[in-house]
């Protein structure tokens, strides 16, 4: 029999950059969808994936993509309760970014850490 009302830890590793494929805006409503049944939601953004919380990204036609942008639905998050967003600290360093690039609030990981919070979540989704 299965057990009602278990909260489950949920970890959404975002590595690909916003634009080129699904990846980054499926996550965003897998998130969604994870949030509307009160699970535990966690979001870390490692490698490209980064780049998914930077500030004014251009994604107009005049750019070349000709795509919305829906970095802005990152701010909504905690309207869902999604508050707990993580960046790997490296990957920032790497791509010349800092916090203040960022169009939310993120702790700053390093490997350690990161590992430590993947180990402690029920279940680890990558995107």
């Amino acid at each position: 029999m299965e057990e009602q009302g278990v909260i489950k830890k949920f970890l959404y590793v975002n590595r690909k950059a916003p634009y080129g494929s699904i990846y980054a805006l499926e996550s965003l409503e897998v998130v969604l969808i994870g949030a509307a049944f009160e699970q535990d939601i966690s979001l870390a953004f490692i490698d490209d994936g980064v780049y998914q919380l930077k500030k004014n990204q251009q994604t107009s036609v005049s750019s070349g993509i000709g795509v919305k942008d829906f970095s802005k639905t990152y701010r909504a998050l905690e309207g869902y309760d999604v508050e707990k967003l993580y960046v790997d600290n490296k990957s920032m360093e790497e791509r010349g970014l800092t916090v203040d690039d960022l169009i939310v609030d993120v702790q700053l990981l390093d490997d350690a850490q990161m590992a430590q919070l993947m180990e402690q979540q029920d279940v680890v989704l990558s995107f």
